[in-house]
């Protein structure tokens, strides 16, 4: 039998890979969270929830009385699922794994950066860690081998851009001595 945790962060998983894909994390996982809050406090709600004796069908009648105009429809058939799957007890779990991965998302972001020669592996990594220290998030930096950077590096996180290139020194050095 696999472990508990392995099925709460699958089902975590799943649930941040459909909001992102929507573009709707942020209000999915705030509206989980305050469901997931409200079926805690609520004895009675938890309990028909979890109630094997209880249709599915009843239960999502539940679920749109709770929710109703509360939630987005993605919200509520995200709950319907995991409630029609007999994951109720788990929901509380599942919703602040989700907020995990969901902050641990934010923090990382995608950089582009160019060089004139290939990098090596260690040199990827000590890039990544100037550039997470430059924007305070995880950067994760996907090189691009482009001649015409003739050498140093142009990198570029998010709006923070870098170019220490030697095409820029020149053309900086070019405007100090006016040219």
């Amino acid at each position: 039998m696999s472990d508990p945790r392995d099925l709460i962060r699958g089902y975590a998983q799943a649930i941040l890979t459909i909001a992102e894909a929507e573009g709707r994390l942020d209000q999915v996982s705030d509206e989980l969270f305050h469901f997931a809050k409200a079926v805690e406090r609520n004895h009675e709600l938890r309990s028909a929830l979890t109630d094997i004796a209880i249709p599915d069908e009843r239960k999502d009648a539940v679920l749109d009385e709770l929710l109703g105009d509360r939630a987005s429809d993605l919200t509520r058939h995200i709950v319907s699922f995991v409630v029609s799957q007999g994951r109720s007890r788990e929901l509380d779990d599942i919703v602040e794994e989700l907020a995990g991965l969901a902050t641990e998302r934010r923090l990382k972001v995608l950089g582009e950066v160019r060089s004139a020669v290939p990098l090596t592996e260690e040199q990827r990594g000590q890039l990544n860690e100037v550039l997470s220290k430059a924007t305070g998030k995880i950067v994760d930096a996907k090189v691009i081998v482009d001649p015409s950077v003739v050498g140093g590096i142009y990198a570029k996180v998010g709006d923070v851009v870098i170019d220490a290139t030697v095409r820029r020194r020149l053309q900086d050095l070019k405007e100090t001595i006016g040219g």
